[in-house]
């Protein structure tokens, strides 16, 4: 192979790896292969409809390298004007798992929204625990998460 055609192949493999790399979700957080955040869900209905609604591939934002879903344009543009705001808590991961330092997936149903902000959970029984103590499930998991937030879910 002439030297040329070994570096045409070489900035070839260079730019898929930085590709793949670029595009992929933050490492805290929580988003399935595609990078899609909370299972599809949309983050702002949470907030505006009370409940949990699945969003469309039609209204979509990126976030941390994170892509959120919407049920509108609406949502989606209000989602970008603050996704401080609207994006849950612990990078979308199980807010009593990183209580107990893990980064777990969740259901977007077992779902809180606590002084303004998201709060999901693995599922509704870990939710109904996580309900117990509110206040102190908190105070941990936020002491717990700036340790964990950088590191894979599987090292936990």
């Amino acid at each position: 192979m002439s030297s040329s055609k070994t570096f045409k192949t070489f900035l070839i493999a260079v730019g898929i790896f930085l590709t793949g790399h670029s595009f992929a979700a933050d490492s805290d957080a929580n988003a399935d292969a595609n990078d899609v955040a909370i299972h599809g869900y949309d983050t702002v209905a949470y907030f505006t409809k009370s409940t949990p609604t699945q969003g469309t591939t039609q209204f979509t934002a990126t976030y941390k390298n994170t892509i959120y879903q919407f049920v509108s344009a609406e949502n989606r543009d209000k989602f970008r004007a603050a996704p401080e705001k609207y994006a849950p808590q612990f990078g979308g991961h199980c807010a009593m798992g990183v209580a107990l330092n893990k980064k777990l997936d969740v259901d977007p149903t077992a779902w809180r929204i606590v002084e303004g902000k998201l709060y999901l959970n693995l599922n509704k029984q870990v939710q109904e625990k996580w309900l117990s103590d509110v206040p102190g499930n908190l105070k941990t998991a936020y002491e717990v998460w700036p340790t964990i937030k950088d590191k894979p879910a599987a090292s936990l």
